[in-house]
């Protein structure tokens, strides 16, 4: 596996992107990898390698490069008063576009995960690109409040055009899994493909390792059902397409 911080110029900003690719010529399937609060730290970098070992180019996007990494949860703070989801979307077709460019990266098979707001981000990009061909929520918070002036998440349920898997807690306070089996209903009520787990005994942020709130059990399971779900939409249907077309 090859990791690599790159940087490309979103707005008159630089922001850089990590980078992980699977060993090996490719073209792989691509796969963009949104943060959770605390920016592409520690916890996103591990995400992406995860990513990459299961066969994709991963590529995490520094979506808070207008403000600054935060160092302190009262910047923290600052910044979720200021997030936008159209900076959000012109961050991500940056990623993508830069994938574009990555002699490694198979745009056509492209996928994208997201943990805790990066989740809340993974169902906005499925209802607002449709180059997407899967997405995976990890306990996404908001989808029912806007960013800037654009409607919510959950607003544009009728627009979203991949499958969506999720994952929640059933501990979780944001989102609350209520909120979550309404979004459940109301994706199937639109006819939309979707499968979303809950996990007992599981809080927000149970698959990140080093705190109290870490559930190996949970972690292993949500991980091994996200390989196979990306599996089947980035790779089996597409070799299927391919194949059909031959």
């Amino acid at each position: 596996m090859k990791n690599s911080w790159e940087t490309v110029t979103v707005d008159n900003s630089p922001m850089r992107l990590y980078l992980s690719q699977p060993d090996g010529p490719g073209p792989f399937p691509a796969m963009v990898v949104i943060q959770n609060q605390d920016g592409v730290g520690a916890f996103t970098q591990e995400m992406t390698r995860r990513v990459a070992q299961a066969g994709y180019v991963g590529i995490a996007p520094e979506l808070y490069h207008r403000e600054g990494e935060p160092k302190t949860p009262d910047q923290v703070a600052d910044i979720k008063r200021t997030r936008n989801d159209t900076h959000v979307i012109n961050d991500i077709n940056a990623a993508v576009k830069f994938l574009r460019g990555c002699a490694t990266a198979d745009t056509s098979r492209l996928g994208i995960i997201g943990f805790c707001m990066g989740g809340r981000i993974a169902f906005l990009m499925a209802a607002a690109d449709p180059s997407f061909k899967a997405a995976v929520d990890f306990y996404g918070g908001g989808v029912y409040s806007k960013w800037g002036d654009r409607p919510a998440p959950a607003e544009l349920a009728a627009n979203v055009s991949c499958p969506i898997q999720g994952h929640f807690g059933e501990l979780d306070k944001n989102p609350p899994p209520d909120e979550m089996r309404k979004l459940d209903a109301d994706l199937t009520r639109l006819g939309k493909q979707h499968e979303f787990f809950f996990y007992a005994g599981a809080p927000h942020g149970f698959n990140r390792n080093g705190w109290d709130g870490y559930r190996p059990e949970a972690d292993t399971t949500s991980w091994a059902r996200t390989v196979e779900f990306l599996s089947k939409h980035l790779k089996t249907v597409m070799a299927e397409k391919a194949a059909a077309a031959s």
